[in-house]
């Protein structure tokens, strides 16, 4: 009591600073309160799923024999007469084999899109190829969500499946003490050298060429060079008959002969992404 009578006693002019200064805390304070307040109503967004900043879709009306592009560079994304059902493998990393339902028009109304993020993922510093390009997934599967409406989910279903494994006669390669480990797949071939499991690597490799999950069950482990020749008409299934005379081997048969292993069909628990729903998207 003594101190609030003292504090009564003061000035005009030190009432004045007092009362200034507790004003000008209050009103710290009250801004504290409200910036807290506001924070717990916001919505929290460091989960959220990466996105473009800008994207235009478009319709594209294919030109007989024209072909299909996606390019994929640093913060852009861009599609030129390709079907929703080769984004979505894009997207989703999967073969168009593990992508179930959906309309008739996912695989044959083609789009041109036009996606732009101001971040350059390519030109980072710490530059990552594996954590730039699965950001890049994310952002598509984001657009593809906020644009053709799509709602999918993941499950594991019983489908056919190769196994992969070692041929009468033995495997037919050498291991390499080369470092480091490279792979390169396209029309027809498959290079791959080194890594921790290379017969592994294969059959990850064979798995995108057919479309159908492979298991790796040869039990070989180590680094090898491999290359595999074939002819890529036949994709599907082991050719039933002897193939024409002026064409090369089926990837079945190059298999045995150049690497002496082959692919067994079977059933197996595999992953597949399931289509809930997807619209056309509207006019940009």
């Amino acid at each position: 009591m003594h101190f609030l009578y003292r504090c009564t006693q003061w000035t005009g002019s030190q009432t004045h600073w007092f009362h200034r200064i507790w004003c000008a805390a209050l009103f710290i304070l009250t801004c504290c309160a409200v910036q807290i307040s506001s924070a717990q109503n916001l919505p929290n967004t460091a989960g959220a799923a990466p996105q473009f900043d800008v994207a235009a879709i478009h319709p594209h009306n294919p030109e007989p024999h024209e072909r299909s592009h996606i390019i994929s560079q640093n913060g852009r994304f861009t599609t030129i007469n390709v079907d929703l059902k080769s984004i979505l493998q894009w997207a989703y990393d999967l073969p168009e084999s593990r992508i179930i339902g959906g309309p008739s028009w996912l695989g044959t109304a083609r789009w041109d899109i036009e996606a732009k993020s101001d971040t350059a993922l390519d030109a980072q510093k710490d530059y990552d190829h594996t954590a730039a390009w699965e950001q890049k997934r994310q952002m598509v599967q984001s657009l593809l969500a906020g644009r053709f409406h799509l709602i999918v989910h993941k499950e594991t279903r019983e489908l056919p499946i190769y196994n992969l494994v070692v041929a009468k006669g033995g495997a037919k390669f050498l291991d390499t003490k080369a470092e480091g480990s490279k792979f390169d797949r396209w029309n027809g071939r498959i290079e791959l050298q080194g890594g921790d499991n290379t017969v592994s690597v294969l059959a990850e490799q064979l798995a995108e060429v057919l479309g159908r999950v492979v298991v790796d069950k040869t039990g070989i482990t180590g680094r090898y060079r491999i290359a595999l020749s074939w002819t890529p008409d036949d994709r599907a299934a082991p050719p039933s008959g002897a193939p024409p005379a002026d064409s090369g081997p089926s990837i079945f048969t190059a298999l045995e002969e150049q690497l002496g292993l082959k692919l067994e069909s079977a059933k197996g628990p595999v992953e597949v992404l399931v289509i809930d729903s997807v619209a056309q998207p509207s006019e940009n």
